[in-house]
């Protein structure tokens, strides 16, 4: 019984790990928000929503290599000082092996808020390459959620 006992966290390991993989991280902005991280042209990965008040940006933090690309999102609802919410979204509490920001695409549902989708790549480890996916996330504008998944 003892040894059932002490096998059956090794045996859940590989499904604990699986169901942590491509996990949507939304932070609040940090160091991979710096102007510095701005892919240039600016005019070609930034883009503008919602009559101005939603700005995306691609975001290079250069390193890790396997999770540089970073999604900045500037957004309502507004502080008290007036300046939007800012927040970076990632995979697994990094960023992306890489992300089409010219592909991006965006939709709006007044029930839901925008959503946004857009080509990414995602570092595997079982292979130490990276695979195509899409981000697709959904903002509400009125209470500054932001809720992402992966779509294969």
């Amino acid at each position: 019984m003892k040894r059932l006992i002490c096998a059956l966290p090794l045996a859940l390991l590989p499904a604990l790990a699986a169901a942590q993989e491509n996990i949507v991280t939304v932070q609040d902005c940090d160091w991979q928000a710096s102007a510095r991280n701005i892919v240039e042209p600016w005019e070609a990965h930034s883009r503008t929503f919602s009559n101005g008040k939603t700005r995306l940006a691609l975001m290079d933090t250069i390193e890790p290599a396997a999770g540089w690309a970073w999604m900045l999102v500037l957004s309502p609802p507004y502080s008290e000082l007036g300046d939007r919410q800012c927040k970076v979204i990632g995979l697994n509490g990094m960023g992306f092996a890489g992300m089409e920001f010219g592909a991006l695409t965006a939709s709006y549902d007044p029930a839901t808020g925008l959503t946004f989708t857009v080509p990414v790549d995602v570092y595997d480890p079982a292979t130490a390459m990276p695979g195509a996916a899409t981000l697709r996330f959904t903002l509400n504008q009125a209470t500054g959620a932001i809720d992402g998944d992966i779509l294969p």
